[in-house]
């Protein structure tokens, strides 16, 4: 998901990512541009959208979506993009207690009444999705909450689907999905690792 320490696989700064690629910089790339498009199209434009990236990963690709938004919608993507910290409304702060707490901040006039899509890196058992639906709720009121994420490798938890999906990637429960991307790791890819590929 979206912390270092989740056992959604995401990857660490400055480690290596042994293991099979699934998806490269050009697929990525593709992968946003389609979602963008998408985004567009089922909400009728971007007036009324807000991404929301949930750090760490989320929070560039959010990013990356708002840039391709702009050159779709010209609408200028710092007006679409924000960032959401879901870290005190996590489940499991019980047993990982010293997460640091990032940054939320909200583009324009907040999202009451907006579209909020929240954007990730991977979708795996849904918690942190769950948190982040109730950080938004100490937000304001949006008119629609959608689900934006680059990999989708199932073994859901909870009762949550995304509506946009770069990549479905079914995997192994033993096996980890590390998703680097070049402003945090310096390289673009998707990898799989453990398990038997």
């Amino acid at each position: 998901m979206s912390t270092p320490t989740s056992t959604s696989g995401e990857s660490e700064p400055g480690h290596a990512a042994p293991g099979t690629t699934v998806l490269g910089a050009d697929d990525i790339a593709r992968a946003l541009t389609r979602i963008a498009h998408e985004v567009v199209e089922r909400n009728k434009g971007v007036d009324d959208v807000v991404l929301l990236g949930i750090p760490t990963r989320g929070l560039p690709l959010a990013r990356r979506l708002a840039q391709r938004l702009e050159q779709v919608e010209h609408v200028p993507a710092a007006d679409l993009v924000g960032s959401l910290d879901v870290t005190m409304h996590r489940d499991d702060l019980a047993h990982q207690p010293t997460r640091t707490i990032g940054e939320t901040y909200v583009p324009g006039d907040g999202i009451d009444g907006r579209v909020v899509v929240l954007v990730d890196d991977v979708l795996y058992s849904g918690r942190t999705i769950r948190a982040a639906l109730d950080a938004i709720s100490d937000l304001g009121r949006p008119r629609a909450v959608q689900l934006a994420v680059l990999v989708d490798r199932g073994h859901r938890e909870l009762p949550i689907r995304a509506d946009y999906v770069g990549k479905n990637l079914p995997t192994a429960s033993a096996e980890r999905v590390r998703v680097l991307l070049s402003e945090t790791d310096g390289e673009d890819r998707v990898v799989i690792e453990g398990g038997a590929r």
